[in-house]
């Protein structure tokens, strides 16, 4: 009898084995199948399939939270449709500013055209446009700005921080109100969801300024909208004549995540009048009418055209995904490829693909001075890690790092030439060039490019260079580290 329910036992327990196996076996299987059946760079997709295998039911969960680019059907649904009565408004744009085109030079006209491709907006002559970069003395200016604002404000931001000065710039806008000017204020649900459990948003409210959230982290909906999907621009447009932008949030760096041990965050933005305002506005309308779910058209959304203030050529550039999908990319890469002379990269985040790293060492090693900017110390050790992964190439193809020690460097810009500037919210990283919502500047301007030249130039005296020789000599464990860390650079 004994023998008997031993063999049923393990027969019992046999079965359950192999049937797990073959249960994690058709699993693991399926979902390599869906990593395989979207297109997508084959290091992410690389990066994915081990994390699945090594780690199914965390690779799984992982994969179902943040392994596609979508932000649900509902809202794609909704982007799209706006998306086509958005481009009737870009392609009158197109059509009204076609002459200020024949002022870029010949070099910066196809580059333009990659720029406003694909439902974007063209370049635009008469912009005045101003270089800021002390972050206490900018919300100073937005206050003076929200003050002396007639007819509207609209600010649409991924971080809305709670304490310093920053409350200072929500009892302007709440002021604004009061004395009769229209607010609409749009932030990322997870960037600011501190703001959100707050008082602001009732204050708000109470005050007559329309709020809304972005993007919403809604539990249960993640096999259906990606939760990493951020609102990542900075804009603040007055009377549709001004903006501000940059990388920026509406944060004090005096009082925002002193915690983390990387010292203030260091910013910069820009001011700008003009033409181009009413680029970020209609952004900014685009933006807040997919988000706001009483809104269901974009129609009678055009703004009116601020007259000319100066002599700056510039263009409007937003990306995100579902619309103008991967335009941004291959606008950084085409900058990189038509640098003569010099390329200068500014970013806080540093995690490019294959195509793009290529790019820079092609650059580099053709003899076009190439200078990466990066903070010391990061808010994120993986990307720190990470990042350094990329160094030993960049540096044996003849290009320049230097590492910021003056706090969290989070300006975001790209100089090529002394002649155009790419200047806003992108990080030169995956996130910002496949997966967020962000906007730029894109400047034509040798003057600007002067003054954007002495800002880094201030950032490189406060910046220790990385010497190759040096590098090459580092401990091996710190190698290793690199190397691990770079495996999960395609999903950082």
């Amino acid at each position: 009898m004994n023998d008997l329910l031993n063999i049923f036992l393990e027969s019992t327990f046999n079965f359950s084995v192999h049937g797990f196996l073959l249960a994690h076996f058709l699993l693991v299987t399926y979902f390599i199948g869906v990593i395989i059946s979207v297109r997508r760079p084959v290091g992410v997709a690389f990066a994915w399939i081990l994390i699945v295998m090594t780690f199914p039911i965390i690779g799984i969960c992982l994969y179902v939270l943040i392994g596609e680019r979508p932000v649900g059907r509902k809202l794609t649904r909704k982007i799209t449709r706006m998306n086509r009565e958005y481009e009737k408004i870009t392609e009158d744009m197109r059509t009204m500013y076609a002459a200020d085109k024949l002022k870029l030079p010949i070099e910066a006209r196809s580059f333009s055209l990659l720029a406003e491709s694909n439902n974007g907006t063209p370049v635009v002559a008469g912009n005045k446009v101003e270089l800021h970069t002390n972050s206490l003395q900018i919300l100073q200016l937005f206050i003076d700005e929200i003050n002396q604002a007639k007819e509207s404000l609209h600010l649409e931001f991924y971080i809305w921080a709670l304490g310093g000065d920053a409350d200072r710039v929500g009892e302007a806008v709440i002021t604004a109100a009061k004395r009769g000017v229209k607010c609409k204020v749009l932030l990322d649900s997870l960037g600011s969801s501190a703001w959100f459990k707050s008082k602001w948003p009732a204050r708000f409210r109470n005050a007559g300024i329309e709020v809304t959230e972005a993007l919403p982290i809604q539990i249960g909906r993640f096999q259906f909208r990606r939760a990493d999907l951020r609102l990542h621009r900075k804009i603040l447009v007055i009377d549709n004549a001004i903006v501000w932008t940059g990388s920026m949030n509406l944060v004090d760096p005096r009082t925002f995540k002193q915690d983390s041990g990387v010292g203030e965050w260091v910013d910069a933005m820009v001011r700008v009048e003009g033409p181009v305002a009413a680029h970020f506005e209609l952004t900014f309308a685009f933006d807040w009418s997919v988000d706001n779910p009483k809104i269901t058209n974009f129609r009678d959304q055009k703004p009116s055209i601020a007259p000319c203030v100066g002599g700056v050529i510039a263009q409007e550039f937003a990306s995100g995904p579902v619309y103008r999908d991967d335009i941004l990319y291959q606008v950084m890469l085409s900058a990189i490829i038509d640098a003569q002379e010099e390329l200068t990269i500014t970013t806080p985040y540093f995690g490019p693909d294959d195509g793009l790293m290529q790019a820079l060492m092609a650059t580099a090693r053709r003899g076009v001075k190439v200078t990466l900017i990066v903070p010391k110390l990061n808010d994120s050790k993986l990307v720190t890690w990470s990042s350094r992964s990329y160094y030993e190439d960049l540096l044996n193809s003849g290009a320049h790092i230097a590492e910021f020690y003056g706090g969290l460097l989070h300006t975001k810009s790209l100089l090529v030439d002394q002649k155009a500037a790419i200047f806003g919210s992108v990080n030169f990283d995956q996130r910002s060039l496949r997966l967020n919502f962000e906007i730029s500047l894109i400047v034509y301007d040798e003057v600007f490019c002067a003054g954007l030249e002495k800002l880094v130039e201030s950032y490189m005296a406060q910046s220790d260079y990385v010497d190759p020789q040096v590098w090459a000599k580092r401990p091996k464990w710190h190698r290793y580290l690199e190397n691990a860390a770079h495996l999960t650079s395609p999903l950082l």
